[in-house]
């Protein structure tokens, strides 16, 4: 029997989930055999398609339900919300810093 791992989430990176936070989300979820989502306002999408992530628009503060169901479910919702915790290694600064035109 496969276990189902859940843990709710929240977007801590200044300018939630965009590209860069979605691909390493995808690519992090690949890594892993079980079936990964994540659920926001009960829509629920497949944490390995870099494009489903996106259509979440999730922003900083937004907590989202991580769910995982196969054989590594543990290890995969560890990691993963691992880089919830550490922001995407994103930082304020980044946000504010001029050059972007």
């Amino acid at each position: 029997m496969s276990a189902t791992v859940e843990k709710v989430v929240t977007v801590s990176n200044p300018m939630g989930i965009h590209m860069r936070p979605a691909d390493l989300l995808s690519r992090a979820a690949g890594r892993f055999q079980c079936q990964i989502e994540i659920e926001k306002d009960g829509q629920s999408i497949d944490c390995k398609s870099i494009m489903s992530i996106l259509t979440l628009g999730a922003r900083k503060g937004t907590r989202l339900n991580l769910k995982a169901c196969g054989v590594d479910a543990q290890q995969a919702v560890d990691v993963l919300s691992e880089l919830f915790n550490q922001g995407f290694d994103e930082s304020d600064s980044e946000v504010a810093s001029p050059g972007m035109s």
